[in-house]
């Protein structure tokens, strides 16, 4: 796959789900829940958006994986539109940190307080300064290959939330 990064894009990388946390709405997201819609991505990309706001996308997530903790997204901010521009700047200095997935629940059970969501069709994944689940945050800042990126611990993650 041919790189199409800008030379000040600004990569970002972080969990925008991690299983088995209950988010401030009630729901949990369960292990697996996003392997079938990864699995039948036509196109390698999803949008990423500020905020959930579908009009502007700042740029794309080109690499989505669930792991053992969650579901891992890596993306770049395009530099060179103003809105996108704040934002990796808004990023950069820590005033955006979390993320936030934009889905279609297609199978969940029902839970005392929420859903158990057992499988997803992911749409997007926004960047937000207050993520319904608090754990999904960007933890990697910059690209390690080209740049000097700031990596994030979860203590880091605990202290911002």
């Amino acid at each position: 796959m041919k790189n199409l990064t800008g030379p000040r894009d600004l990569r970002i990388s972080g969990y925008a789900s991690v299983f088995d946390c209950r988010d401030l709405g009630g729901d949990i997201v369960r292990r697996g829940a996003f392997a079938a819609s990864l699995l039948k991505r036509k196109v390698p990309t999803i949008p990423m958006l500020l905020g959930h706001e579908t009009q502007t996308p700042i740029g794309v997530w080109d690499r989505l994986f669930e792991d053992r903790s969650g579901l891992f997204v890596s993306g770049r901010i395009f530099a060179g539109d103003p809105r996108a521009d704040r934002a990796a700047k808004m990023v950069r200095e820590g005033a955006l940190s979390g993320l936030s997935i934009g889905y279609r629940p297609v199978r969940s059970g029902v839970l005392n307080h929420g859903r158990a969501l057992l499988e997803l069709d992911l749409w997007e994944v926004s960047v937000v300064a207050f993520p319904m689940l608090l754990e999904a945050r960007i933890t990697q800042i910059g690209d390690p290959k080209h740049s000097h990126p700031t990596s994030l611990t979860q203590g880091d993650i605990r202290e911002q939330i």
